[in-house]
């Protein structure tokens, strides 16, 4: 079964400085057919503009995923990591007993756009951490690239979650392909450009949500990045 969450379906927030876009029910955003997706929990398409950012918050047992697009986020935590997050980066932050941190967009004159994920662990109380690893658009490139798991396998950062997400650029003839299990959910999220799922077109901010399928199929993309979420139901 395949269901599409259109773009324009996504709650809205506009703070000015920062618009966001999100998939699930978020601070003032509530819908409660859309509380989550197994164990995904949110996904924010954020627009911080030049100079402002978020300030020091924090967060208990939660897997926190930045995946940037265009721009770049400045991070500082309370574990004394300070780091820029460039397009192609990947960080992950456990949460676990709790962590401060805050992001801002240092550029002049440039929006950071960045994509904020959490997915909720299946381990709680966990010392919080820290990691970030590159992905270049060639490892990329016509394929499915892991770049989150629970065994950091192939080089991806490792989550304490049953999840997986796999990063992917298709443009024309490129197609790529995955096999799922029938008994877990997958969550598509085409992050630009057009893109079939599995038959499905989706254009960019789409959603396509899979149960109780046995293989994704990523075709006849345009300028396609997308993100494909492996999930516990």
């Amino acid at each position: 079964m395949i269901t599409l969450r259109k773009s324009g379906e996504r709650g809205f927030a506009d703070h000015g400085w920062l618009k966001s876009f999100h998939s699930f029910s978020f601070a003032g955003y509530y819908d409660p057919a859309h509380m989550g997706f197994g164990n995904l929990r949110v996904i924010n398409e954020d627009r911080i503009a030049a100079g402002r950012g978020f300030g020091t918050h924090g967060h208990q047992n939660m897997e926190i995923i930045s995946y940037v697009l265009s721009g770049e986020l400045a991070h500082q935590d309370s574990m004394g990591n300070v780091k820029g997050i460039p397009p192609g980066d990947v960080q992950r932050m456990s949460a676990g007993t709790g962590v401060q941190h805050s992001e801002f967009n240092h550029a002049e004159g440039q929006t950071t756009h960045f994509l904020q994920i959490w997915i909720a662990p299946n381990v709680t109380g966990i010392t919080p951490g820290y990691e970030q690893k590159t992905f270049g658009d060639a490892e990329k490139r016509g394929r499915l690239r892991l770049v989150a798991s629970p065994d950091g396998a192939q080089g991806s950062v490792l989550l304490h979650a049953d999840a997986s997400i796999y990063a992917g650029l298709l443009d024309g003839p490129e197609a790529a392909t995955l096999a799922l299990d029938t008994g877990r959910k997958t969550y598509v999220h085409l992050v630009r450009g057009e893109l079939n799922v599995n038959g499905r077109a989706l254009s960019a901010g789409d959603a396509a949500m899979l149960t109780a399928e046995s293989q994704l199929t990523l075709s006849q993309g345009r300028s396609a990045e997308v993100l494909v979420f492996d999930l516990a139901s």
